[in-house]
């Protein structure tokens, strides 16, 4: 049977020399605490301290990343319980069994790289999951699920995160954040980010019945106004925006409540929508300088590309893609506004590396307001990453980026993919030193920087 190792160099440098380097640099960041300041853990899920129900509840169903990989392969979606509650025993090991029977699917990919970590560290497996020893490994797994040193709130402090920061509706009471924020038994800080999507995109089927308490384009406008105020009176420290563009340019009052008229009789066309989304990227960021909630835009991803699994599973089921992404123009109103307003922090994200060099670096190399988001989703792999680090360094500099962001809801997997990006990060900056632009004291301190205190500056901690 094979063996499961982690080899203490994993993604350093093969050169021996800038490897001893880059570990040096490591393990003077390894054990800085976890700040997490985009993800999307239920609160739910550490206010009740819920054991987690079985192997694949906790590492398959709740993680696009993985299923649509299986997916890739021939596994249905449905075999592996996506979109449902935790499924009965057996199912439950079924879908496990498929896992480590499609194992192959997951070689050199970093959900591959985060899995090893997880079941290493957290469950001490030493065997490659195979079909052969799948059931095996379910009950060993499924045996510390059982035990208090594995519920959710003790891999919370045993994954020594200092910041976790969730995703909510902006109609949420956040009761489960009241509750934890409480609880003098619960050390991390756990926020909430306001994510008012679905109230922006008017031309969507079902909009007119969300907005019905709205009454007219001012009341609309004052509801996510105070809304947006009590997340900010709960923790939050950020709204996040993810659209299918970076698009702001403004509408007049006048047109704007013309066109949120038609929204609410169901007669807004295709483009008119469009432009209220847009005009209203750009209210976000009014109100970010009102609130001080930091404003973070992730546009570029064509949702629900397959509509059949859309219809049948749900959103965030493994089917969004990519597309083209472009910033300098979009965002320009929005920059010429905003853009120099002391205190006001944006955040760019994207999923089209060539917008790294071509568009964000310059932007946050001119604008004290904007940062260059970590490599998320379809970039957050170590070649991407290693692209991210030479396009906006070399133009923006360190101290332009937003610190690692893990986007994830799968929960053990939040510390394996934060070290990964200490192990790339310690790797680019050893590469610094042994080519002579960096000495190592200010490698160490561009590290600390970038794993505690980046974060920490640009989100307002």
């Amino acid at each position: 049977m094979a063996a499961l190792t982690l080899h203490p160099d994993r993604l350093l440098p093969a050169d021996p020399g800038v490897r001893s380097l880059a570990r040096r640099l490591y393990q003077g960041v390894r054990d800085l605490p976890i700040i997490s300041p985009h993800g999307h853990v239920d609160p739910g899920l550490l206010l009740h301290d819920t054991p987690f129900a079985d192997p694949a509840s906790l590492f398959i169903q709740p993680d696009h990343y993985v299923t649509r990989l299986l997916h890739a392969g021939g596994v249905p979606l449905d075999a592996l319980g996506v979109g449902e509650p935790p499924m009965p025993e057996a199912r439950a090991r079924e879908a496990w069994r498929l896992l480590c029977a499609h194992w192959d699917l997951l070689r050199g990919t970093p959900v591959r790289y985060w899995f090893d970590s997880e079941l290493a560290e957290i469950f001490g497996i030493t065997s490659r999951p195979s079909a052969s020893n799948a059931d095996d490994l379910y009950d060993v797994i499924a045996g510390q699920l059982a035990m208090d040193t594995h519920r959710p709130r003790a891999l919370l402090s045993r994954f020594t995160i200092e910041f976790l920061a969730t995703t909510d509706d902006p109609a949420d009471d956040l009761a489960a954040h009241r509750a934890l924020r409480a609880d003098p038994a619960v050390s991390t800080v756990v926020a909430p980010t306001f994510r008012p999507d679905r109230y922006l995109e008017i031309g969507r089927p079902g909009w007119p019945l969300l907005a019905k308490e709205f009454g007219d384009y001012a009341g609309y406008i004052a509801w996510l106004e105070d809304r947006r105020r009590y997340f900010a009176d709960h923790g939050a420290v950020s709204a996040d925006h993810g659209h299918l563009d970076a698009g702001t340019e403004p509408l007049s009052t006048g047109e704007a409540s013309r066109i949120y008229r038609s929204a609410l009789a169901g007669t807004v066309t295709s483009a008119e929508a469009t432009a209220f989304r847009r005009h209203m990227t750009f209210e976000m960021a009014r109100m970010s300088c009102d609130d001080g909630l930091v404003m973070t835009l992730h546009p570029g991803v064509h949702r629900g590309h397959h509509p059949p699994t859309l219809h049948r599973f749900g959103p965030d089921t493994g089917h969004d893609i990519p597309v083209t992404a472009e910033y300098t123009r979009s965002l320009q109103p929005l920059l010429e506004k905003f853009g120099t307003h002391p205190g006001f922090h944006l955040v760019l994200f994207t999923v089209d590396p060539d917008v790294y060099t071509r568009e964000i670096a310059p932007l946050a190399g001119f604008y004290p307001s904007v940062y260059a988001g970590a490599p998320w989703w379809f970039l957050d792999n170590p070649a991407s990453i290693a692209h991210f680090q030479h396009a906006i360094t070399e133009i923006a500099g360190l101290s332009r980026l937003s610190g690692f962001v893990d986007d994830t809801r799968a929960f053990c997997s939040i510390p394996a993919r934060h070290d990964m990006s200490r192990r790339l990060d310690a790797a680019f900056l050893a590469g610094l030193v042994t080519s002579h632009r960096l000495d190592e004291d200010e490698a160490l301190d561009a590290l600390t920087a970038l794993v505690r205190d980046q974060p920490r500056k640009v989100f307002k901690l």
